[in-house]
């Protein structure tokens, strides 16, 4: 196994790494819309935080040696499920053609109070 830990995004804010390569596959830990120059939010609407979010997926995936191309599955945590269609234009804007497997579940609460936070996994 190997630990990723890329500066073109948020530091963990917990012990835990951004991401973990084993077995051919990158198991990126979730991503809150955290600007990696600030450590806060860099947007205070979900599809700003959304639009950050996959920015920050994109440059830990890109430290491990893959893409967004490359994901597999994503897991997305949203603060209120009415926040769908507005995630989900920016994950489109992200992904392009390309259509990860996908979950979608509504949180009580996110770390921080994030709006939306969206984790995932990726072939090298």
């Amino acid at each position: 196994m190997k630990t990723i830990a890329s500066p073109q995004a948020p530091q963990a804010v917990g012990p835990y790494s951004q991401a973990v390569v084993a077995g051919g596959f990158v198991f990126c830990s979730g991503q809150l819309g955290l600007s990696p120059a600030t450590g806060q939010f860099a947007a205070i609407d979900t599809a700003g935080q959304a639009r950050q979010v996959l920015q920050n997926l994109a440059a830990v995936l890109e430290a491990a040696g893959s893409g967004l191309r490359q994901v597999v599955k994503c897991t997305v945590f949203l603060a209120d499920l009415n926040d769908f269609a507005v995630m989900n234009a920016e994950y489109e804007k992200a992904f392009g053609a390309h259509k990860p497997a996908r979950s979608t579940i509504e949180v009580k609460r996110l770390p921080k109070d994030a709006r939306v936070e969206i984790e995932c996994i990726a072939v090298l």
